[in-house]
């Protein structure tokens, strides 16, 4: 086998939290009152919009988060030695972005360098834009027939796009088509809303595609590093952020939530004093704080790590670990407030004088009741999260340097703002980005408050 799988720890948690998903699904199949709620969630046309455009940012941070080492050449009979880069599948299938490099700044679809250099042309010495040594290289001498060649070559990809999105089309009205014969509910699925946001995705998607390979459609860097395989790998950080401090900031917050609110007296009391406290530091303080000491740590001990993707995954998973930890407080102090209205009501006060548990009666009355509060702080917190990531890496306290997210993509553009002329590129490009990726999930999450809040039913 010409490579070695390498699974990282935040690999394992991200296929965790797909089987998650999977294991949610199935549970939400068996329970009528769930599956109604996403039903309520399925037929809101914004909602499902925005879900397109979540699962096409998934799909990339799935395909970035199966990691591998290159085989390097040796003698036969020689011990299989690997390369120290780690890998993705994402970059196996970008590996023309993520190889084609340029010397420095390069503009959007241009053939050549930002900056001026002194060259020898003609025996003369004198100062000009050098050509690239990829981007619009198939033109030769015909670089005034770039802009027609971008052009055509957009039309041949949204042609292409439209008759991909013209199959899905024909295969998805004949199936809705056969639901609304045999009267199923799951046919008043917001369908339309799919299709549209599919069809403007594979408009856009396609042509920027194939211009990829002859341009660099968003600019290089300082590196003359592809601008738009950054955007692509930061999605992955994102994602992460978003998900797995999630992972960390639930299991806390419900628990003490509900121990507060059911339990109440002085166990209330040393729980409200524990975030009181907690909320009373300055949260970027104490990230600050908890990152650099973490940093110390994982500067101290480089035997524990094979490759620079371990250590930077270790650092990314700190930062997970220590929002998790600061940003629990708002979601258990909903659930305390929750959780004392239910514990008044009078089947649960029935459950209680029969001598049911107090574990059974969470578990099997309270815990449900809650699932909505719960559901919908999720999916709202995840684009507070992914904005917390962007601030942090901005002030040099996030990600590890070495890893591209959209904060660092922002740092790095900070320094670029004060040329003349200015690189814009790469700061439109990342905050572009986040912003669709912020925007689809805030519209998401209000599809699914609507659909879970008892009020709005």
């Amino acid at each position: 086998m010409g490579f070695e799988i390498v699974v990282l720890w935040s690999d394992v948690l991200v296929w965790l939290l797909v089987a998650a998903g999977v294991g949610l699904a199935l549970t939400v199949r068996r329970s009528p009152p769930l599956l109604s709620a996403w039903r309520r969630v399925g037929a809101n046309r914004v909602g499902m919009a925005s879900a397109t455009v979540l699962l096409v940012f998934i799909a990339v941070g799935l395909l970035d988060s199966m990691h591998y080492r290159v085989k390097l050449d040796g003698k036969p009979g020689q011990k299989a030695q690997y390369a120290v880069e780690v890998l993705s599948a994402l970059d196996a299938i970008a590996a023309p972005l993520r190889t084609r490099n340029e010397k420095t700044y390069s503009e959007p679809f241009a053939t050549r360098l930002y900056a001026k250099e002194t060259m020898e042309i003609d025996g003369q010495t004198v100062r000009e834009f050098p050509r690239l040594k990829f981007g619009g290289q198939h033109l030769g001498e015909r670089e005034g027939e770039r802009w027609a060649d971008v052009g055509f070559t957009a039309f041949r990809g949204a042609v292409l796009g439209f008759l991909a999105w013209l199959a899905v089309a024909g295969w998805v009205t004949a199936a809705v088509h056969g639901q609304k014969r045999a009267k199923t509910e799951s046919a008043d699925f917001a369908w339309d809303a799919v299709l549209g946001t599919l069809l403007a995705l594979l408009l856009i998607g396609v042509p920027l595609l194939m211009l990829a390979g002859q341009y660099h459609v968003f600019g290089t860097d300082k590196v003359g590093q592809d601008v738009l395989y950054q955007v692509l790998k930061s999605v992955r950080t994102g994602l992460i952020i978003g998900l797995v401090t999630t992972l960390v900031m639930l299991p806390m917050a419900v628990l003490l939530g509900i121990v507060a609110g059911y339990f109440r007296g002085w166990v209330d009391d040393l729980i409200q004093y524990v975030y009181t406290v907690l909320n009373s530091i300055p949260g970027v303080l104490l990230i600050a704080a908890s990152v650099l000491m973490m940093q110390v740590i994982i500067d101290t001990h480089p035997q524990w790590f094979s490759t620079a993707a371990e250590r930077a995954d270790l650092r990314l998973l700190a930062l997970c670990f220590i929002l998790g930890m600061t940003s629990w407080t708002g979601l258990c102090r909903l659930l305390r407030g929750e959780t004392l209205k239910l514990r008044e009501l009078e089947y649960i006060q029935a459950a209680q004088a029969f001598g049911v548990s107090s574990g059974r009666i969470i578990v099997r009355h309270i815990l449900p009741n809650l699932m909505h509060i719960v559901i919908i702080s999720v999916v709202m917190d995840f684009s507070g999260l992914v904005l917390a990531e962007a601030v942090l890496s901005y002030v040099g306290i996030g990600v590890d340097p070495t890893m591209t997210s959209f904060g660092t993509m922002i740092n790095n553009a900070r320094m670029e703002l004060g040329r003349e002329p200015v690189v814009w590129w790469s700061l439109a490009a990342a905050f572009s980005a986040m912003f669709v990726l912020v925007l689809a999930a805030n519209l998401f999450a209000d599809a699914v408050r609507d659909a879970f809040d008892p009020r709005s039913a």
